[in-house]
Formats: structure tokens, C-alpha cells, sequence
């Protein structure tokens, strides 16, 4: 705790406080005389000794960028902060089926669980404060992650854009989205040495535009999310293997152009009737209705719109 003021006579009794602010009431001819009570916060020392560990090898195979790069979510009292500002959980989820987790200050968002008890995955804060991203995650969602053999945090942000925009079209549309409905709009290229794998529209046949908004800084926001014995029955298939990669893969999938006869029924059924829709919907557009009162009203009045727009009404 430290004091500073401002020095002069005081020979007066009012005054007032508020919070760590004193302020003394004098008298014309004396000074006006100000405490401040400021109090540091330090993190704890261990958090602060976890700097002083060795880093993991093993992961020469991992772009550079991926794997120098450690979280601000190593710090409690940060993300502490963080937890108590946003929404991480479904309205009505049970929230007893996974533990959010900090990091320590040697984990890179690529590594295993080696070293760590239990399952778990990471995870960008970006995805539930940009994207509105929330758990526990759906079927849908697990399945692309599953047919691109990718971690959560292995697709790239803006892919997770477009990810949360065709589910709520699909919402809105009364359609239920598939996995193969959903990459049949897309390609993908994994890099070598891995990094972020990127969904790259069809030319032809793109529904939405490229999800363009800058996420500069996700990088750094990564946390844990545990899975708890709750949590079993979703994230874990009949046989006890996980729905999704949980950590990052050496072999993302490589997904090319995909011919609509190869879809089964429902896939092609999503696919026929969004075809219908404007080509290239803006993506960023369609993400921002999930801040309205009514997601799936709002976005089928964008809709209107761009269909006005490509015809010349407007």
C-alpha cells in the first residue's frame, strides 16, 4: 500500500472520502490538502517462478509463430477479470461439464497434455467475444473439426467466422447444418511447417464473403477448457474417443473442390436451398446478428437486402 499527498497546513477538521481519495475541506487562506491510497496488486510468485520453466520440445514441426507464443491468460488476476466480463456458456448449459483454466507461462496453444492431468482443448477468447462462440460446443461444430483433423485453436479465427455464420443462416433457414454441407463452400491448403489452417472459398459457388475482420492479437488469448466427467457424455463418442481433436494434429485434412453429387441427402438438401441465396453474403454481417434481440429475424432482413442489392434495387 503507498501514500502520496500534497504538502501545506491544515488546521481544518471537515472533509470527506471516497473509496482511497481523502479530500480535506479548509479554509480559504490554507491549502487544500489530497491523499491517495493506492493499492498494488502483485501476482502470486508462483505464477511469476513459472517464467523459470523449461520450454517443451518436440514440436520443431510447428511453425515458429505457433510455438514461441505464450498467453496473457497466464496471469489469475487477468483472466480472473476476463472470466467475469463475458459469456462462455449455451443460455441454459450445464456449466459443471468443463473447467476453465489459465496457462502457465510455458505453454504454447500447439502442445499436448504431456505434463498435464486430464483431457482438455484450448481456446481463443476471440472466439466468444468476436465470434460468439459458446460451450458446450455442437454437433455441428465437432464434426468440421473432425472432418478437417484440426484442434479448436488450429483453425484459424476467421474460419471460425465463417463456421458461426452458416449456422446461423442455417437457423434462420430452418435447415440443420452438416459437417459436409458446410466444407462443400470451401478448400483447404494446410501450410508446411504447420500454422493456422484457413477455410479458402469456392470462386464459384461462394456463399459467404471472406470474413475479413483483423484478429491481430488472438495469438495471446488462449486459456483451457477441461473436460470433467459432466462433460463426457458430449465431448466423448460411445466408445470413449473424443468427438474432435482435442490438441493439434501433425495431418489437417486437405479438403478439394467436393462435387454436390457426393454429399448424402441432407448435405445436398442444405445445399440446394442455400445456392439460392446472393452469392457471398458478407460474413461479418451475419455474425453481428447474433448481438440482436432476434438473430434469425434480423439476418433474414439482411438477406432481403443483399438479394435487392445484387438485383439493382438498391
Amino acid at each position: 500500500m503507498s501514500t502520496t499527498s500534497s504538502s501545506g497546513s491544515n488546521d481544518g477538521d471537515s472533509g470527506a472520502s471516497f473509496g482511497g481519495l481523502r479530500l480535506e475541506f479548509l479554509s480559504s487562506s490554507e491549502t487544500l490538502h489530497i491523499e491517495v491510497e493506492r493499492e498494488v496488486r502483485e501476482d502470486p510468485a508462483n505464477e511469476h517462478a513459472e517464467s523459470l520453466w523449461p520450454r517443451r520440445g518436440g514440436y520443431e514441426w510447428m511453425a515458429e509463430g505457433v510455438r514461441s507464443c505464450s498467453s496473457k491468460y497466464r496471469w489469475s488476476r487477468l483472466f480472473r477479470s476476463w472470466m467475469n466480463s463475458i459469456y462462455l456458456f449455451e443460455r441454459g448449459a450445464d456449466p459443471s461439464m468443463v473447467a476453465i483454466e489459465r496457462v502457465s507461462a510455458v505453454e504454447a496453444v500447439c502442445h499436448g497434455r504431456k505434463g498435464l492431468e486430464g483431457d482438455f482443448f484450448y481456446m481463443y477468447a476471440c472466439m466468444f467475444t468476436k465470434l460468439h462462440v459458446r460451450l458446450p460446443l455442437d454437433d455441428f461444430t465437432m464434426g468440421v473439426l473432425r472432418l478437417l483433423n484440426v484442434a479448436p485453436t488450429q483453425l484459424h479465427p476467421n474460419s471460425w467466422g465463417s463456421l458461426q455464420a452458416f449456422r446461423l443462416i442455417c437457423k434462420a433457414l430452418y435447415l440443420t447444418p452438416t459437417p459436409e454441407s458446410f466444407l462443400y463452400f470451401y478448400v483447404t491448403r494446410p501450410r508446411d511447417p504447420l500454422s493456422w489452417v484457413s477455410l479458402v472459398g469456392r470462386s464459384k459457388i461462394s456463399l459467404l464473403d471472406g470474413f475479413t475482420q483483423s484478429f491481430k492479437r488472438f495469438k495471446d488469448g488462449f486459456f483451457r477448457v477441461r473436460v470433467l466427467p459432466a462433460g463426457r457424455r458430449v465431448y466423448y463418442d460411445d466408445e470413449g474417443r473424443p468427438r474432435f481433436p482435442f490438441y493439434w494434429t501433425s495431418a489437417p485434412a486437405r479438403r478439394d473442390a467436393l462435387a454436390k453429387e457426393a454429399l448424402d441427402a441432407d448435405s445436398r438438401r442444405v445445399v440446394e436451398v442455400l445456392e439460392m441465396l446472393p452469392v457471398r453474403v458478407p460474413g461479418k454481417w451475419v455474425v453481428c446478428c447474433y448481438l440482436t434481440d432476434n438473430p434469425g429475424r434480423d439476418l433474414c432482413g439482411m438477406l432481403i437486402y443483399c438479394c435487392w442489392f445484387c438485383v439493382g434495387l438498391i
